[in-house]
């Protein structure tokens, strides 16, 4: 496909794999590169030496490109963009935070900067920041959301409608019938994340994969609200935050259940009662972990097929 989003990145497919904090290695990063897509390194959960490595190592694992997921509330924000300068890695994606900063520092080295966002308004302002595009993320996806609770079929037009940069569609996207309902939305191309969290090349740990494919509908819920809303598999340490929450707990209090780590000792760890388990309510519908390189061809195979099928509905 040729289209706005492609030629921005230079790549095939406008198949995106989100950049997951404990999830989004390499070897992810670069098997889906490899396979015509993008691949996002996500450097929230890594300490600045770590991000060097990965990134060194997928320079060395793939010839096309790939970026680096940078929340921008990471506490050394600083040393990431320096690595990230440093091997001239041509696209990255910010998130958790305002643009504003960043942008021009990253785009006066070549870089070219998409930031997320979870409501038009935002969309709008993270153009005015100058951003190349926006990854538009609906309340369905994992991890943290936007305190909005915007479906996604009710914010891809909007943010669509309201921006003049490319859109990136996100949340609740695991196979081709609703990437193509994003394209018809006004997307460019989509960002995917639960279903590459259930992939060989995924650095989340075995249980946590198992986890994923076991997710029944309606297995997940968005919580700890007064804190930051993120999308959580219901386990023990949902059950007793949703408790507190409930019970009346401030965010101090909560802040002091959630403690450090948390998400490390599910989705890395495996710990799987106590760990905080981030994935979207699209896992419902993943019953098998794959190869990356499969997943990026199923997507595509099954969009290029639900557009032939919608196309041939007679009116």
């Amino acid at each position: 496909m040729d289209n706005r989003i492609t030629q921005l990145f230079g790549i095939e497919l406008p198949i995106v794999q989100a950049g997951m904090i404990w999830c989004s290695n390499w070897q992810l990063a670069s098997a889906v590169s490899n396979a015509g897509g993008l691949g996002l390194i996500g450097s929230g959960s890594m300490y600045p030496q770590v991000l060097e490595e990965h990134v060194a190592k997928a320079k060395e694992a793939t010839k096309r490109p790939f970026g680096v997921n940078l929340p921008l509330l990471y506490p050394d924000i600083d040393k990431h963009v320096e690595t990230i300068i440093k091997y001239e890695v041509p696209i990255v994606f910010t998130s958790a935070g305002s643009p504003k900063t960043w942008t021009p520092i990253l785009k006066s080295h070549g870089i070219k900067v998409v930031h997320v966002v979870s409501s038009s308004l935002f969309a709008h302002k993270s153009q005015e920041a100058g951003v190349d595009a926006v990854v538009a993320e609906g309340f369905e996806a994992g991890g943290h959301n936007g305190r909005e609770e915007t479906t996604s079929l009710v914010l891809w037009p909007q943010v669509a409608k309201r921006i003049q940069i490319p859109m990136i569609a996100a949340g609740g996207i695991a196979d081709g019938a609703a990437m193509l309902a994003a394209f018809a939305l006004g997307a460019q191309a989509v960002q995917v994340g639960s279903r590459f969290v259930a992939s060989e090349e995924s650095s989340a740990h075995p249980n946590f994969k198992q986890a994923v494919i076991q997710t029944d509908e309606g297995g997940t819920e968005l919580s700890l609200k007064q804190l930051t809303p993120v999308r959580l598999i219901k386990n023990t340490f949902w059950r007793n935050a949703k408790e507190a929450e409930l019970a009346g707990a401030d965010k101090e209090a909560l802040a002091q259940m959630l403690g450090k780590g948390r998400a490390k000792k599910g989705m890395f760890e495996g710990d799987m009662e106590e760990g905080e388990l981030e994935i979207g309510q699209v896992a419902a519908g993943i019953k098998e972990i794959l190869p990356a390189a499969e997943i990026v061809k199923q997507l595509w195979e099954s969009f290029i097929e639900a557009r032939n099928t919608l196309c041939s509905i007679k009116i």
